[in-house]
């Protein structure tokens, strides 16, 4: 998604507490919303599979529920479980991408349906930051990934520059990376037809 981001905290300061996850993680198996950071900007998430939890992100952002979002999935596998069949020519740009990179995917399965754009597919990006992959991994599925603002407004490059209401409008704001200043940007979009035809959106 997006060039490779330099953090300037000391490694120490990288390591997340095992609570600040594990409180991440009731929350999403309850059906909340977080705030939390991913391989690209900050994101505010829920369990992909859940409606009603991806409805309250929609309300959040005040989006129009006809516009679809991205999830993350922890691993190639999730990613084979979320997609009906994965066509090879992805697993090529998987494997050669050097930044995060969304692919956009005809025949989602096991997620929820209004996360889906009109056509039926569904942005997904296998995710490399520690957090969101282990928080993926111990759900044991995709989690929704949507820039931290307001729908029509910037996205915040750094965890400073959320606005208040994004803050107090979720369930659980993750601790882990807040000081980190290193500016981010969101990922390239990649759009495969079901004619295996690449086809670059951002």
């Amino acid at each position: 998604m997006e060039d490779n981001i330099i953090m300037k905290q000391s490694p120490a300061e990288l390591r997340y507490d095992e609570d600040d996850l594990k409180e991440a993680l009731k929350v999403l198996k309850d059906g909340g919303i977080i705030l939390y950071p991913t391989d690209t900007v900050w994101g505010i998430g829920c369990d992909a599979r859940n409606q009603e939890a991806v409805e309250k992100i929609f309300k959040l952002k005040e989006r129009a529920d006809s516009k679809s979002m991205l999830v993350l999935v922890g691993s190639e596998g999730m990613l084979q479980r979320t997609v009906k069949k994965v066509p090879e020519i992805a697993w090529q740009l998987i494997d050669v991408a050097v930044n995060p990179m969304t692919i956009v995917y005809d025949f989602p399965v096991g997620v929820a349906p209004n996360l889906l754009a009109e056509d039926g597919s569904l942005g997904i990006r296998i995710t490399s930051e520690k957090f969101s992959r282990t928080l993926c991994e111990r759900l044991r599925g995709p989690i929704v990934s949507t820039s931290a603002n307001k729908s029509g407004k910037p996205a915040p490059h750094t965890f400073s520059e959320i606005s208040a209401d994004i803050k107090n409008g979720v369930d659980y704001v993750v601790r882990y990376r807040q000081k980190d200043k290193a500016s981010s940007k969101p990922s390239n979009i990649i759009k495969i037809t079901k004619e295996n035809i690449v086809k670059v959106i951002r």
